[in-house]
């Protein structure tokens, strides 16, 4: 972890098409507040001409300019493992980091988007019924919040994705992880059946954003037995909580988990103990702010 007698930290962000994040202001303000000064970067492999593949490259390079870690996102959350020294045990688990750390010249893997849902789940929906957990995605955000999910306690989680290698191989993987029978995957058309009969709908496709608009799943599916968990945090409110609300499911928006994974990684880069209420306040302002930029 980075010395607490520092005052001055360099980070940053790889990723594609990451101009819009808010991580850079969610860091920089914190660190504001406790007397530091937190210079974030944002390196976006679009904008540098480069593939995926690069990210190693990056990390060595970010390392050698004297960086003292780095968020990782999407599309190279799994690729840039062959390229760290080390990985604490939740990275490793999960085969995802998004949050390297530089000590004493080794790059060390972290992964605080588990710990960043599981925070936003215990504090937005505290008494949800956990039996029977649908999630709608198996991509990298999915990877994440099934884990916190059973992590919380959920007794099964059925994972549900366009793409059936995808949801079988991540219910596999929990499986492994937590035990028989704690996850299966099933297909997109099984889901009128599947919510019928689920506590709660946990949303982590890509839909909702402002680039990709509309509803992951048709409403009528919905009813106001279920709680729905939504990832997408630009914008705050989706059309898939706008609905929800309506029918009166209860609901949780992806501002949480954004402002609890940035707290967990700037605990990590300086060794200081972040204000996740004063983040939350700041996700709030930010993204009311700038409407609904992807």
């Amino acid at each position: 972890m980075a010395q607490d007698a520092k005052d001055s930290y360099l980070v940053g962000l790889i990723g594609a098409g990451i101009g819009p994040s808010l991580s850079p202001a969610l860091h920089e303000r914190e660190a504001d507040r406790q007397g530091l000064r937190c210079l974030y970067r944002l390196i976006d492999i679009d904008t540098l001409g480069v593939p995926p593949e690069a990210v190693g490259d990056l990390v060595r390079a970010a390392r050698d300019l004297g960086f003292d870690g780095l968020n990782i996102t999407h599309p190279c959350k799994q690729l840039v493992i062959g390229h760290l020294d080390a990985l604490a045990p939740q990275a490793e688990a999960l085969g995802a980091v998004n949050t390297v750390v530089f000590e004493g010249g080794r790059a060390v893997g972290h992964n605080t988007d588990v710990t960043g849902f599981a925070a936003s789940f215990a504090r937005g929906l505290p008494d949800a019924p956990l039996e029977r957990v649908v999630q709608l995605g198996a991509g990298g955000a999915g990877a994440a919040v099934a884990h916190a999910m059973l992590t919380l306690g959920a007794g099964r989680i059925t994972v549900v994705d366009a793409l059936s290698d995808r949801a079988a191989a991540l219910a596999g993987a929990l499986n492994r992880h937590f035990g028989a029978g704690r996850a299966v995957a099933a297909a997109p058309d099984a889901l009128a059946t599947l919510l019928s009969h689920a506590d709660g709908l946990v949303h982590a496709t890509p839909t909702g954003m402002a680039a990709h608009p509309g509803l992951p799943l048709p409403a009528e599916l919905l009813h106001p037995g279920l709680w729905i968990a939504e990832v997408v945090y630009r914008p705050l409110e989706t059309e898939l909580l706008r609905t929800a609300r309506a029918l009166g499911c209860a609901t949780l928006d992806g501002g949480g988990m954004a402002v609890f994974q940035a707290a967990d990684a700037f605990r990590l880069f300086t060794g200081r103990e972040p204000d996740s209420t004063r983040m939350l306040a700041d996700i709030a302002e930010l993204a009311g702010a700038v409407g609904t930029p992807g």
